[in-house]
């Protein structure tokens, strides 16, 4: 049984749901989103509350149960909240700003990384070491995220890299005469 795909997802107020067939559309003030779930779940709604059932008790069934739950409480949580990623830039010289639609980072390499933001995600640079990516999708800003953070991600022998705040860095010692 999941745990997670048991709890319904409850609409708040300015959020509405549309169901037609497998197909969930969710509109809200930030966006309108649309999830088709496969034919090994039930998607209701009644009273404002969604709830995902599983057809069956295949293994499929139950994996696609909580997932589908997850992807529904995720599209109403974007089009209320929307989702935020928060990254830092450690290292000396290594610097991040946007110009227009690229996020520029100088990063030690010998030339500047251009990263192009993709529609439907926001990326700011508040500090020159601080990136923090806005949106409605929570895939599309993990995604973004993980792009940026690729390009130099953190090294264990001094932390430098780009990491996402608050993560933890194993660090390792380093070589001893």
């Amino acid at each position: 049984m999941s745990r997670i795909g048991k709890k319904p997802v409850e609409l708040p107020s300015g959020v509405s749901a549309n169901l037609s067939g497998q197909t969930i559309e969710v509109k809200g003030p930030k966006a309108t989103h649309s999830f088709t779930a496969t034919d090994d779940v039930t998607i209701a709604i009644e009273d404002n509350v969604v709830t995902v059932t599983p057809r069956g008790k295949s293994k499929r069934a139950r994996q696609q149960w909580g997932m589908s739950r997850t992807v529904v409480a995720n599209m109403v949580k974007g089009v209320t909240e929307g989702f935020k990623k928060e990254l830092e830039i450690v290292g000396v010289g290594y610097r991040a700003q946007m110009q227009g639609n690229i996020l520029k980072l100088a990063l030690g390499y010998s030339h500047d990384v251009d990263f192009e933001v993709p529609k439907g995600v926001t990326v700011t640079c508040p500090k020159q070491t601080e990136i923090v990516v806005e949106g409605d999708d929570a895939q599309l800003v993990g995604q973004v995220a993980a792009n940026i953070r690729e390009w130099r991600s953190p090294e264990p022998y001094k932390g430098k890299g780009i990491r996402y705040k608050g993560e933890f860095i194993f660090r390792k010692e380093g070589k001893k005469k």
